[in-house]
């Protein structure tokens, strides 16, 4: 961890909260279908339905923490929204046998988690100014920690109790909202009201409407980033039910997402040296992404054996690694007090890809398996680069233009 030498102490905690955070979030999500077949005694149909509604909770959530970010106040925005997260998952034991309650609260759950996402990326953002792209990668390398802690403990924590997952969960949340009230209360004291605090409404000065309408900042990235997680569902809905239906052990699944999870980790050096020679801004590194991604599906189309799934994950992998922090690196260093506000937008944009796809991806797989979602994946893949294109296209003329009538 040498790496982390050259941050300040405040960085390291933060760190280290939201990797705790980040693995209790993870002990749920991969047993929500479980659950509701297994305990609750209901159909898969109605597990698809309940991960819906919470995708779609989400999609709102993005929204919502974007738009409030100035009018609401940093501090309660996020304090309030985790602690809500967490009540609602304190609630789940109680109310589960409830299934009309049980879906509104897997919503409601869904939504309270995703409006902390882009008020904390924002707040990072604006706190961290000076090393923000190189942060928001450490925070996307210590979030990736925690998820496989995460999913590693959730196999387990279920044989022993399904509700112990939902009560741990809640803790982790609990505990990062008591983290963040901690955090912004002492910067309160130290700095004064933290920036962000409610006055701020004035400082960004512009309408929801006359945001919309800079598509520039966020429209084609938006897109990009929607295309991009819609063809990702392809590990879900494509590959998934090819392992099994080619007598491949499940467990020849679950390693897939333990080498994404090791990659993350280890193959920093690789998208450093991706980053330095060849994509050395956040539209060079989003478009780079894409191309992974494409790359990755052309090979599950052309080499669907196993061997050629592992170095589909590798490529998808990177990908992965150049984007999730690009988006919010991009959004931050241009967008500037409004930040928090297309934050949210494009995540909304993001998270309604990976609600879609799953279900257009199964019916093609139902009628053809594995290659007709392949194809479907690479189409995909391929509008995606191009909406990357032409947002770094626009963004450069519109940098030029700029250069040009201030030198006038």
């Amino acid at each position: 961890m040498k790496f982390l030498q050259s941050y300040p102490k405040e960085v390291k905690i933060f760190l280290a909260a939201s990797l705790i955070n980040s693995a209790g979030g993870s002990l749920m999500w991969p047993l929500t279908t479980m659950y509701v077949f297994d305990e609750l005694g209901r159909s898969m149909a109605d597990a698809g339905l309940v991960v819906m509604i919470q995708a779609f909770g989400g999609i709102i959530g993005q929204l919502l923490g974007g738009a409030l970010y100035h009018r609401v106040g940093v501090k309660r925005l996020i304090v309030g929204s985790l602690g809500l997260c967490a009540l609602g998952l304190f609630t789940l034991p109680f109310i589960s046998s409830i299934w009309a309650l049980y879906m509104v609260m897997m919503g409601f759950i869904g939504l309270c988690n995703a409006v902390s996402m882009p008020a904390i990326q924002a707040f990072v953002g604006f706190r961290f100014a000076d090393r923000r792209g190189e942060l928001f990668n450490v925070i996307y390398v210590a979030n990736n920690i925690g998820v496989a802690l995460g999913t590693a403990l959730s196999g387990f924590l279920a044989d022993v109790s399904y509700h112990l997952t939902f009560i741990l969960n809640g803790a982790t949340s609990a505990v990062f909202a008591l983290f963040f009230l901690n955090y912004l209360n002492r910067l309160d004291k130290e700095e004064g009201p933290v920036h962000l605090a409610k006055k701020a409404k004035k400082e960004t000065g512009e309408s929801v409407p006359a945001l919309l309408g800079n598509t520039r900042l966020y429209l084609y990235l938006g897109l990009g980033s929607l295309f991009l997680w819609f063809g990702n569902s392809i590990w879900n809905t494509g590959v998934s039910p090819h392992i099994i239906s080619e007598g491949m052990p499940k467990r020849a699944y679950g390693f897939l997402w333990t080498l994404n999870g090791i990659l993350i980790f280890v193959a920093q050096p690789v998208t450093t040296w991706i980053k330095r020679w060849f994509a050395k801004d956040s539209s060079s590194q989003m478009t780079a992404s894409g191309l992974f991604y494409l790359a990755a599906y052309v090979v599950i189309l052309t080499l669907p054996s196993y061997p050629g799934l592992v170095l589909a994950m590798t490529l998808a992998t990177l990908g992965e690694m150049l984007i999730s922090p690009a988006v919010p690196a991009f959004i931050s260093d241009h967008a500037h007090k409004a930040a928090p506000f297309y934050i949210g937008v494009t995540g909304g944009m993001t998270a309604l890809g990976r609600m879609i796809g799953p279900y257009f991806m199964g019916i093609l797989y139902d009628r053809g398996e594995l290659a007709p979602v392949a194809w479907l994946s690479i189409g995909i893949a391929v509008v995606a680069v191009a909406c990357f294109v032409v947002h770094a296209l626009r963004n450069k003329a519109a940098e030029r233009s700029l250069s040009g009538s201030i030198e006038g």
